[in-house]
């Protein structure tokens, strides 16, 4: 029954309801990073360390970052592997700066979602791991030509995205002063 109704879909919503699916286990792996447990040494450290990495933003830094990690995702098999990686790190380092600076862990990631930037960067990523898939199913069904044009299109909105939440980002970095 269930797969009947998913095969009565049409491409385009298939693709949507996939790539909410993501937005979830998204969250789900960086929740996952953020409740791993650090001791406050070690919380202290790498909070160090991405204050060095991150001393400087800009727009082009904080879109370079993003959108390449998002590239990365993209590629078939590996890229869902790499992009879970680096979405649980994120997460690690958000339970990092919310330990040091005396938040609980959870509260500090979700409260991110106020923020319109974190939607749009987790939306980015999740399409990027969609299409992953989206590029393997349709490689196994000899569709793989037309799957690449989506794959282009995909990549432009991603990074469409990304540039918008940089600037936010950025906006906010400069208007709260850090």
């Amino acid at each position: 029954m269930a797969l009947n109704l998913w095969n009565n879909l049409p491409s385009k919503i298939k693709r949507i309801l996939t790539i909410a699916i993501f937005f979830f286990i998204s969250i789900i792996i960086t929740i996952a990073g953020a409740l791993t447990p650090l001791s406050p040494s070690d919380a202290r450290d790498i909070k160090q360390e991405f204050d060095k990495i991150s001393a400087n933003p800009n727009v082009q830094l904080i879109f370079g970052n993003n959108f390449m990690i998002c590239l990365i995702m993209f590629i078939p098999v590996v890229g869902p592997i790499i992009g879970s990686y680096a979405l649980y790190s994120t997460g690690v380092v958000i339970a990092a700066q919310s330990i040091v600076g005396g938040l609980p862990p959870l509260t500090a990631f979700l409260s991110l979602f106020i923020l319109p930037f974190a939607w749009l960067e987790f939306l980015a990523y999740s399409t990027a791991l969609v299409e992953s898939f989206w590029l393997i199913w349709r490689m196994f069904h000899h569709k793989m030509k037309r799957e690449l044009v989506n794959a282009c299109i995909l990549i432009s909105i991603c990074a469409v995205m990304l540039f918008a939440a940089a600037v936010i980002e950025m906006a906010l970095i400069l208007y709260f002063g850090g």
